[in-house]
């Protein structure tokens, strides 16, 4: 991550960041892998979610703890792979602390494999912080799209989750989305459908991803122009802009796949994802962020003239570009 000087956090982000105490989970089971399922609505800054967490039950438990916050949970189910899929269902759904949930079962979880099922409603909030809203003007028009900053614990704001660094997991993620919309994620879209049941939506999939850290997970929904390049190790790389930006994106396209590319001959390691999209974010707290496969920036991070520009400038977006990727 790359911090800006002389920038202002909203009054709601300095008491959030004030007030936060660091709540450790316990270890009775641990996430390997999440489903996820979110419905953004730019209409009325809410969000619908479900998903499923694998789990691995270490001690038999009759109940959970997740990392939640501003998020509303409607129903949560657990299926035991051990017991022929055995669903139990939570006989209560609390909230103990303003960044936690617990689920409580009438019976225990025994030891072994556990799926968590969980449907729940939340906010696009304007914090800049977990899965927000952003705005930007085309054409004299204001519109929003729907982003995310997880580090350091925010992506318990987007869904429940075991929001600790060293709980690391696979995650696979759907959005259902406009159908005049895009959406970008850490991996590459793997199957995009429409479903007869939401008329004027389609549900973009992404390939599962690698196992990682819940603060790298990211996705961005709205309308996007975009550059695009494929480096000389054969990775797909493409800066994403606000509609039409994208001549502004060309130079950090660039830098980011020389970058990209001296990394690889330097260390003698292949760059590990398919593809490598970066996003200029009109509305965003940081300089920048290293999302796997998704680098989010302030626009003034990435976004230059090259032709109009400085030398100075174009040193501090080569600079700010290199470092996300290093």
């Amino acid at each position: 991550t790359v911090g800006i000087l002389a920038f202002t956090l909203p009054l709601e982000k300095i008491s959030i960041l004030q007030e936060k105490e660091r709540v450790l989970l316990p270890t009775d089971a641990v996430p390997t892998n999440y489903k996820i399922l979110l419905a953004p609505h730019l209409d009325t800054f809410k969000f619908d979610g479900q998903e499923t967490i694998d789990l691995q039950v270490r001690t038999a438990t009759s109940k959970i703890l997740l990392h939640s916050t501003d998020i509303e949970v409607d129903a949560a189910s657990v299926s035991v792979v051990s017991d022929n899929g055995a669903s139990l269902k939570a006989s209560s759904v609390t909230y103990p602390s303003k960044d936690t949930v617990l689920f409580q079962f009438d019976s225990e979880i025994p030891v072994g494999i556990a799926h968590l099922s969980l449907s729940f409603v939340g906010n696009l909030n304007e914090l800049m912080c977990g899965f927000y809203r952003s705005k930007y003007t085309v054409d004299g028009v204001q519109k929003w799209m729907a982003t995310t900053q997880f580090e350091a614990t925010d992506a318990r704001r987007a869904f429940p989750c075991y929001d600790e660094p060293a709980r690391k997991a696979t995650f696979e993620v759907s959005l259902r989305i406009d159908e005049a919309l895009s959406a970008l994620g850490n991996m590459p879209v793997q199957n995009e459908v429409k479903d007869a049941a939401f008329p004027g939506t389609k549900t973009i999939s992404f390939a599962p991803s690698p196992i990682m850290s819940t603060y790298l997970v990211a996705f961005v929904v709205g309308e996007f122009d975009f550059v695009e390049t494929t480096t000389k190790h054969g990775v797909l790389m493409r800066v994403y802009t606000p509609p039409g930006k994208s001549e502004q994106g060309k130079f950090s396209l660039d830098v980011g796949s020389r970058t990209l590319d001296y990394f690889t001959d330097y260390f003698g390691i292949a760059y590990p994802l398919p593809k490598m999209d970066m996003i200029a974010i009109a509305d965003f707290s940081a300089g920048a962020m290293e999302n796997w496969g998704l680098v989010t920036y302030r626009e003034t991070a990435l976004l230059i003239d090259a032709e109009k520009s400085g030398i100075s400038s174009k040193q501090r977006v080569a600079y700010v570009v290199a470092h996300e990727l290093a």
